[in-house]
């Protein structure tokens, strides 16, 4: 199996029990949308968001109420809760004697040299980290105005200028984000920060907006960053519940290795002339049934049983469907036969069991010739409905073409 380019070696910060950096898996992170004042509203979404993958919750703090309520938040969360903060350093001074796990500041809207440095002697007093946070959308006027605009190399001049502030005074507990809502500027803003720091970087595509369009940029950049070895943690600004954001950052890492799989993975074909069902219905009824069963397992639903286990073997489990029946199969062994209608349940069964017994197990329970019964299926299938794929014709043309003049 292909791996991974080496991760990009990083100092390593903590962040209340998260490790950063450093060659620590890569976390997930999002951002409560609650005011900070309603303590049970917003507790219940931070709740919500580690239930469904946030290693780390942002919350804002920009009035003394919200930093009042950090102060309730805070020993009541699961999950380390950083203070986001704009415009007002004194209220990063409050959100620290509330006793956050991190600050992240921005450096277009906080721009006293003397302020940045107090937060920070305070911030080392504490124990915390501080994220410097640059954004294309609030760029420093001074240096929009030399560069004319939110380009990669101003959005790096922003976090190194903030980063020499804190290092001035002795401080290093630092990430960093250089997050542009245009995807190729934020690839490349990160590519150069990388090869200008060595602290951790915390991935993001600003400003992405709302599914399904949000998800693909913020995918696109993030996963080629990844892909990288870059980055050290994520978050996907989505326009959408939080929750989303959480899920789909959780499963970004999962798909591309970065962390263990802890919920469903369903792949199915794109169905062909040759299904017997319809399977985006099937498909759809599988992902639900599933993902209510919060197994950490890869399912596969294939249309038919020609190719369907085959191309599939790689799946912990699947189910492949021909002339009325459901064929299950473990990692590509056909292991039971069902009828249609007991598709989903037969899947959902075997899962529960899969996960519970091991893969072993399951194969040595197979009903005695299910293979068989497949196999028997698949011809019968492939001579009603002759060969969908025009095999034998397309071997044909080219080795006459391989073999011409």
């Amino acid at each position: 199996m292909t791996t991974l380019p080496p991760r990009r070696e990083t100092r390593r910060i903590t962040v209340g029990d998260v490790l950063v950096g450093g060659g620590a898996p890569v976390s997930v992170q999002s951002m409560t949308t609650t005011k900070t004042a309603d303590v049970e509203g917003t507790l219940a979404q931070v709740y919500a968001l580690a239930g469904t993958g946030a290693d780390i919750v942002r919350i804002t703090c920009n009035d003394v109420e919200a930093a009042q309520g950090l102060a309730e938040i805070v020993p009541r969360s699961p999950v380390p809760i950083v203070a986001d903060i704009h415009f007002q350093y004194r209220l990063a001074l409050a959100a620290l004697e509330a006793g956050v796990a991190g600050l992240r500041l921005n450096p277009g809207n906080i721009r006293n040299e003397a302020h940045i440095k107090e937060v920070a002697r305070a911030a080392a007093a504490a124990g915390v980290p501080i994220r410097v946070g640059v954004n294309a959308g609030s760029l420093d006027k001074d240096l929009l105005d030399a560069y004319g605009g939110p380009v990669p190399q101003a959005l790096v001049d922003s976090a190194v200028k903030e980063i020499r502030y804190l290092e001035d005074v002795d401080f290093t507990d630092i990430k960093i984000s250089v997050k542009h809502s245009h995807v190729p500027s934020m690839v490349a803003a990160y590519r150069l920060l990388a090869d200008t720091v060595d602290y951790p970087l915390h991935l993001g595509v600003t400003e992405a907006g709302p599914p399904p369009g949000g998800l693909i940029k913020s995918v696109a950049g993030i996963a080629t960053l990844l892909l990288e070895g870059i980055g050290d943690t994520i978050r996907f600004s989505l326009t959408a519940d939080p929750v989303e954001e959480a899920k789909a950052g959780r499963a970004l890492l999962e798909y591309l290795g970065l962390r263990e799989r802890k919920g469903l993975d369903l792949i199915a074909c794109p169905s062909c002339g040759r299904a017997e069902v319809d399977v985006i219905a099937v498909a759809r009824r599988a992902q639900e049934a599933l993902e209510a069963e919060k197994l950490p397992i890869q399912v596969a639903v294939m249309g038919c049983v020609v190719n369907g286990p085959g191309e599939a073997r790689e799946a912990d489990l699947g189910i492949a469907a021909g002339k009325g029946k459901g064929h299950l199969f473990i990692k590509g062994q056909v292991v039971r036969v069902v009828p249609e209608d007991e598709m989903v349940e037969a899947l959902v069964d075997e899962a529960r069991k899969l996960v519970a017994e091991g893969v072993e197990a399951r194969l040595a329970a197979a009903d005695a010739g299910a293979a068989a019964l497949a196999t028997e299926t698949a011809i019968e299938l492939r001579t009603v409905q002759g060969d969908a794929n025009r095999a034998t014709e397309r071997r044909a043309a080219v080795a006459e073409v391989a073999s011409g003049e």
